[in-house]
């Protein structure tokens, strides 16, 4: 987390001096860093890998330059499976962290392509906007968890709030989802039409995947239907996929 005392030359001082590839940034750009009234740092997002040892985190770190114009540095800090010291390393742009990605996670080069086009429609689709078109470009295997650095914590909240089953998650799991800093949305089962009872009813599962302040992830796994007495939209939470989907059979016959 950045120092709210730390002195901008020094911020940069420090970033600079630990990133591995600093060497790279265009001269004219550090040149003009030296020139930096303030600065601002935020965690971008955050990102696990398929195995333990892999993970990584994009900050995002802004200058207002003694010219008035903005600069922003994306900073990528990461660990690697087989060495678990941690490096840092800074580029001018999000397209240039995919490109990155590609180099030190071995992922599909297309996924740089696509982040460069949804950098492009940031201004329009907003943070959450670009979460949801990284989720739907991206293949399902190769895929790792992309991870919006929002209020999520308020956002279990709402989801633990809104669930109507009475074996709904329970205060252990309530209590640790506090700690959230990082969320993400993915629907695991798009809207089915079934049988239920005789009548039209629409599914759909959800996974809202966290990561806690130790690291850890956490997934609650959130059922919308209809299949009610009055056919009124209903949500239900689950600790696993399997008891959310054990729910469905149990309201429906699937087709």
């Amino acid at each position: 987390m950045s120092d709210p005392y730390e002195t901008t030359e020094a911020h940069l001082e420090r970033l600079l001096g630990r990133a591995l590839n600093s060497f790279d940034l265009p001269d004219r750009l550090v040149e003009r860093l030296g020139t930096a009234l303030a600065h601002s740092s935020s965690l971008h997002s955050t990102q696990h890998g398929p195995t333990a040892g892999r993970w990584r985190e994009t900050h995002r770190h802004a200058y207002l330059l003694a010219d008035g114009e903005p600069a922003t540095l994306w900073e990528l800090v990461y660990r690697l499976e087989h060495d678990r010291a941690t490096r840092h390393e800074v580029f001018v742009s999000k397209a240039e962290v995919a490109l990155a990605t590609v180099r030190l996670f071995g992922e599909d080069p297309a996924a740089a392509r696509d982040f460069t086009l949804m950098e492009e429609a940031e201004g329009e689709l907003g943070d959450h906007g670009v979460l949801s078109a990284l989720i739907a470009a991206s293949s399902p295997v190769q895929r790792h968890r992309e991870y919006a650095v929002e209020q999520s914590a308020d956002h279990a909240r709402r989801v633990l709030r809104r669930a109507e089953n009475a074996d709904r998650p329970g205060e252990a799991v309530a209590r640790r989802l506090t700690s959230a800093y990082a969320h993400r949305i993915t629907q695991a089962f798009g809207t089915r039409q079934c049988l239920a009872d005789g009548r039209g009813a629409g599914f759909s599962l959800y996974e809202h995947a966290f990561v806690l302040l130790d690291g850890s992830e956490l997934s609650l796994w959130e059922v919308e239907h209809t299949a009610t007495p009055d056919g009124r939209h209903m949500c239900e939470v689950y600790e696993t996929e399997t008891a959310a989907r054990g729910a469905m059979e149990l309201r429906a016959r699937v087709r």
